[in-house]
């Protein structure tokens, strides 16, 4: 057999050229790649381990799991889109910084003339609501489709000055009642302190469309003392 690169002489049965080691009888020319679907539904031939290995478990390559797989995957994300952004709701309203709730409507089942239930609302400390008798309600809405609340804000008495704090009753504890828009009610007690000042209460709620606060018990019931409430206010989130 001569060598087609060097022509030189070799034997009948070598592969390789003796002087230029080139192959002599390559065989058949390799079959083609086949296409990427193809390769990826072929099962490849299982290797024999090397004497003196433990062979390593097999992977097998999926077939019909990997599809299915894939489509359920699909299904969670769809189906899952409304959870998700109820929890980033969630987090928003955890983490974020509450806003002031204004309510768009305010009134009392009883006030002086001079004390109605909107001195309550006003942002100033320094005017207050005052009942004719006990037993009286503070009520404000916010309308539909209601707030989430998160904080109540309570300055008791009759100003945040304890000079002025000091001439008229306060309000010891507070029943307040958070009413939804679905109708239901949830009922929360909130104890004060006999300070002058801003009291911060935890209140949560939920699609709240009506907050009704009834005082229960009072500081300071001297004669001619009236029940004081300067201010009232509520933080959360609108929406």
């Amino acid at each position: 057999m001569r060598c087609p690169n060097c022509g030189t002489e070799n034997a009948a049965g070598r592969t390789l050229c003796v002087r230029c080691a080139l192959l002599l009888d390559p065989g058949p020319p390799p079959a083609p790649r086949p296409p990427w679907w193809r390769r990826l539904l072929r099962r490849r031939p299982r290797q024999a381990p090397v004497a003196g290995t433990r062979p390593r478990p097999a992977w097998r390559r999926p077939r019909v799991a990997l599809p299915l797989t894939l489509l359920a995957l699909a299904c969670a994300v769809w189906f899952g889109l409304p959870h998700v952004r109820s929890l980033l709701g969630l987090a928003r309203d955890e983490t974020g910084t509450p806003e002031s709730l204004v309510p768009t409507t305010v009134r009392a089942s009883s006030a002086l003339k001079d004390h109605p239930a909107s001195a309550a609302f006003d942002g100033f400390n320094n005017r207050y609501w005052a009942p004719e008798r006990p037993g009286a309600t503070l009520e404000a809405e916010f309308g539909a489709p209601g707030v989430k609340m998160t904080k109540l804000l309570v300055f008791g008495g009759a100003s945040a000055k304890k000079d002025e704090f000091l001439t008229q009753a306060r309000p010891a504890r507070l029943r307040v009642e958070l009413v939804t828009a679905d109708g239901d009610t949830s009922t929360h007690e909130v104890t004060l302190a006999d300070q002058p000042g801003q009291q911060t209460f935890d209140l949560r709620g939920s699609k709240v469309t009506k907050v009704r606060i009834t005082p229960e018990s009072w500081y300071g019931t001297a004669h001619g003392h009236r029940l004081a409430v300067a201010e009232v206010e509520f933080y959360g989130h609108r929406g």
